[in-house]
């Protein structure tokens, strides 16, 4: 037996999908004593675009502090066991998977069999974790929208933190702006501090307004905090003076913004940190699958010998699969592309919850050629063949192919040889299936 084996018992057994209350949640937690109120102050982390990565940069920053934190995160990339982190002195550590099978078993015992969705019992499964393990303190990230997300039994959150919003599932969260902030807002909490990142001004000001509604005290980006990068270093400011950081090992741009929202959480939680914290957090934190070198591994072999001639290409990963990440890398590709002169090949796959041209023609610009692939495991992934066309009809050369190692065949053949980057991206579950296949799973 394994977690993944009870987990995929469970999957077989609940609806798929989400279910936007908080009913069966709570009546679950109260069946197991209500295990919520007994974890660590929590840091609850919702938005569209940069959650994952100010959660990376929060645990960093705490663990620099020498705190030990807990982080529930999802999805995972190979593992259930990446979405929850047990905190340590030292450092935290996956939990292990016996460990995640037993709290499995007890949860999905504890429901009985009622109706629920898989994503509610493994939330419940963190909470149970996290009031059985000590810790000084728990990141909590919202797994869609945020009113009635799973994680929003959280009563009095340390802070709340708001990352961008964007369009995205917005069959179930809505189909504006305005909309979808409104549902990342029902995180705020009476009386308790949020921490908003640059926002679209229709979602600042739904935010804005429900934070005034509940009187909780709100630290806006480029209002209250402000960063930007000068001769190679992070600046950041705030009403409590300046710091001046080493950039972030995370590459991108727009990490710096996630850094700057995870830095005033930090402070507002904890004041008084020292310099040398945030120093440290910036080196040191880790957040596998955005936008960073896939390590070598096994994939490389897909690579034919002619474009071997021509230099081994950089391939690069990323999970981000709506227009507001495209633009990200579209910006960080072109950078690199600046530097030296290599084009891109882009490698997609995308689920059918997603909108792929809105995605795939904000790399008009940039990409070369686009490899469509499946995505592994997925029942909800759009067929290869239907993935090229769309983008094809934003005007990009495409071709499918049947694997991921096809793919990046297909991506040398086209290249015909030249120096050039591969750009993997479009799902999460994409990017897991390619560490997994690579040999480099997350630790």
């Amino acid at each position: 037996m394994s977690a993944e084996s009870a987990i995929n018992r469970l999957l077989e057994i609940h609806p798929k999908g989400f279910d936007l209350s908080l009913g069966r949640i709570t009546a679950l937690l109260a069946k197991l004593g209500n295990p919520h109120r007994a974890i660590p102050p929590v840091f609850h982390v919702a938005g569209t675009n940069g959650k994952g990565s100010t959660a990376a940069f929060l645990r960093a920053i705490l663990e620099a502090a020498g705190k030990s934190v807990h982080v529930h995160t999802s999805p995972h990339l190979v593992s259930w066991t990446e979405r929850y982190r047990l905190g340590a002195p030292g450092g935290g550590r996956l939990v292990s998977d016996k460990v995640l099978e037993e709290a499995v078993n007890r949860v999905a015992a504890a429901n009985g069999g009622k109706p629920i969705t898989v994503f509610e019992i493994m939330s419940a499964v963190g909470f149970v974790l996290f009031s059985e393990h000590p810790a000084d303190y728990c990141i909590l990230e919202v797994g869609l929208g945020g009113r009635f997300d799973a994680t929003n039994v959280i009563e009095n959150p340390a802070v709340s933190v708001i990352t961008p919003v964007d369009l995205d599932h917005m069959m179930h969260l809505g189909d504006t702006v305005g909309k979808i902030a409104f549902e990342k807002a029902g995180i705020i909490k009476p009386g308790r501090p949020v921490v908003v990142a640059e926002q679209q001004d229709a979602a600042l000001a739904v935010i804005s307004a429900r934070a005034e509604e509940l009187n909780a005290p709100m630290m806006a980006a480029r209002q209250d905090f402000d960063w930007y990068e000068q001769a190679g270093r992070l600046i950041y400011q705030d009403e409590h003076g300046l710091l001046d950081l080493p950039l972030p090992r995370l590459k991108g741009t727009y990490q710096l913004a996630n850094a700057a929202t995870a830095i005033t959480a930090a402070r507002v939680a904890l004041p008084g940190l020292e310099n040398s914290v945030f120093e440290q957090a910036m080196q040191t934190v880790q957040w596998p699958g955005r936008f960073e070198r896939l390590p070598e591994g096994h994939l490389e072999e897909a690579l034919s010998d002619k474009m071997l001639d021509a230099g081994k290409p950089e391939i690069w990963i990323d999970g981000g699969h709506n227009p507001q990440a495209a633009a990200m890398l579209v910006s960080e590709m072109g950078k690199l592309q600046a530097r030296d002169g290599k084009k891109c090949c882009l490698l997609t796959g995308m689920l059918t919850t997603k909108e792929p041209a809105e995605f795939l023609a904000g790399f008009k610009d940039l990409a070369e050629c686009v490899v469509t692939v499946p995505v592994p495991d997925s029942e909800a992934g759009f067929p290869p063949e239907e993935l090229a066309r769309i983008a094809a009809d934003c005007g990009l050369p495409a071709q499918s192919a049947g694997s991921i190692k096809e793919g990046l065949s297909i991506c040398a053949e086209r290249m015909q040889g030249q120096p050039f980057r591969i750009l993997i991206c479009g799902s999460l579950y994409l990017i897991g299936e390619v560490l997994k296949q690579n040999g480099t799973p997350p630790r």
